[in-house]
């Protein structure tokens, strides 16, 4: 007979694959994707983002750039001061 906690641990361990993400080297390494921003970006993006992991994601034309927080990394749509999205196309 199988026990209980065999048949969670498969698809436990699938849905904490899942979760996996790759994020920014700490060698000082670009991830695939990052881009140098415009001036005409960089002028309007609020001050608190870090520009220097800024990236242009093809699926929505916006910028985006990665946050390292305490507890964890994560990407951050790049916007200006009053909140907006940085984009190269109108959001559809």
């Amino acid at each position: 007979m199988i026990r209980p906690s065999i048949i969670l641990t498969g698809p436990m361990f699938l849905l904490g694959l899942a979760a996996c993400e790759p994020v920014p080297t700490a060698d000082g390494a670009k991830p695939q994707g990052l881009v140098t921003v415009p001036e005409s970006v960089s002028s309007i993006a609020a001050s608190h983002q870090d520009l220097s992991t800024a990236r242009l994601r093809q699926q929505d034309g916006c910028y985006w750039y990665t946050h390292r927080g305490p507890v964890e990394t994560t990407e951050l749509p790049l916007r200006t001061d009053n909140g907006s999205p940085i984009c190269t196309r109108p959001a559809t």
